[in-house]
């Protein structure tokens, strides 16, 4: 079988040359701002923040038992203690801990001077105001010392990096309220096409529904990004090319689906070609070989394929990490591994495919991926279904039932 869409008159660009060269054209956005801790999630920290405190403040107990002094412990032996007080988490002990005593203590309350020891509750036995320890009891331990966590001073979190609900948490356990974050991407998408109908409207002959722009909108929903939704642009030439303009004047990056193919109507290389430059113009991937990078004016423009596959395949394979990059935040690879295809797949040799399946995991740990139906472009019911890529290399001619393939989860969930 030869593929028949890898028949270039010159050899097309591999993914990974692509990515290579976004890498080199795109340089992170450099304007920041400042905002409280409640509406970082999800941005790319700019600077470094450092911890005011120590964290944990104060010498504090790991677990509910009784505190005492390890000078208290009988070498091998049972001992007995008698009860001083309570230490509770937010209201320490106040007193002075004596030579035989200990303290009722909780978790997360301060640990009382001269002690340095907590046993769980558990493991004692209490008798009014008498506490009796057990002869294994072991010193030393179960306490929670000052900067264990976080010294004072030290770098909490480094930039750059991309705040999880855990960054904010670390952050607020130091009493840091506010940190500087880079500004969010200005991105503008479109759909282009005359065959196109929006949600709502009779789908006329010849017509399609316009899905594209609902899944942008979807693979756009993160907190540094700014999106605009410009609708549906018909196939004229000078209103498309009016329309990258306008748009390239104030935001970072347009993204496009459809008319990027070589049909007379797909005018996006040459729009770009005229209002701008092309760095790339179709890649050695499927689904997705007609997609154009490029810029205009300090734009970066990705024009994606029309087919609705091919937009969530190149988006994820190619924008993604580009976004990435020029928001600011670190490269991240996608969590890839083997597992065992339990299908036949079919491929030519000449390009990576991203075929769509179905993974599942045995009760010994294994891995097993099945082909998740249909591989078309325009099939968006198998890539609904689907919980992955099976990840099929230039020179692959094929997959067998048995045959080891690399897959990409789109979640860790299975």
């Amino acid at each position: 079988m030869i593929d028949a869409c890898s028949q270039e008159s010159k050899p097309l660009l591999s993914i990974d040359d692509a990515l290579d060269r976004i890498k080199i054209a795109i340089h992170p956005v450099s304007g920041t701002e400042k905002l409280v801790l409640k509406d970082a999630l999800g941005r790319v920290l700019a600077e470094p923040v450092y911890s005011p405190i120590n964290i944990p403040h104060d010498r504090n107990s790991a677990m509910d038992g009784y505190a005492f002094a390890s000078r208290d412990v009988a070498d091998g032996q049972a001992f007995t203690l008698s009860l001083a007080g309570t230490s509770w988490a937010g209201r320490p002990f106040e007193g002075t801990l004596q030579p035989g005593q200990c303290v009722r203590i909780f978790t997360g309350a301060v640990v009382p001077e001269h002690a340095d020891s907590v046993i769980m509750q558990e493991q004692v036995q209490v008798l009014e105001q008498t506490i009796n320890f057990p002869a294994d009891t072991r010193a030393l331990q179960n306490i929670r010392e000052i900067g264990e966590d976080v010294k004072q001073g030290a770098c909490i979190i480094a930039q750059p990096k991309k705040l999880t609900a855990v960054d904010l948490g670390l952050l607020a356990s130091a009493g840091v309220g506010e940190v500087t974050v880079k500004r969010r991407l200005k991105i503008a998408y479109f759909s282009t096409g005359d065959e196109l109908t929006a949600l709502g409207g009779p789908l006329e002959p010849g017509k399609i529904y316009d899905s594209n722009r609902a899944m942008l909108g979807g693979l756009l929903a993160d907190p540094g990004y700014s999106v605009v939704d410009l609708g549906v642009i018909p196939d004229n030439k000078q209103l498309l090319q009016h329309s990258f303009i306008e748009a390239s004047l104030n935001h970072d990056v347009i993204i496009t689906t459809g008319g990027a193919s070589v049909g007379e109507a797909d005018y996006v290389k040459e729009i770009l070609q005229s209002c701008g430059e092309v760095n790339f113009w179709k890649i050695a991937i499927k689904p997705g070989k007609p997609l154009a990078f490029g810029k205009i004016g300090g734009c970066h423009f990705f024009g994606l394929p029309g087919n609705p596959v091919a937009v969530v395949v190149t988006f994820q394979q190619i924008v993604a990490p580009a976004l990435r990059q020029l928001s600011g935040a670190p490269p991240a690879k996608p969590l890839r591994f083997t597992a065992t295809c339990t299908t036949a797949l079919k491929k030519a040799p000449g390009r990576k495919e991203y075929q769509r399946g179905i993974l599942s995991k045995d009760e010994h740990g294994e891995f097993f991926v099945a082909s998740a139906g249909r591989q078309g472009s325009n099939i968006l019911s198998s890539m609904s279904q689907s919980g992955c890529y099976i990840v099929l290399p230039e020179q692959c001619n094929g997959v067998q039932p048995g045959d080891k393939v690399t897959v990409e989860p789109f979640s860790l969930l299975i």
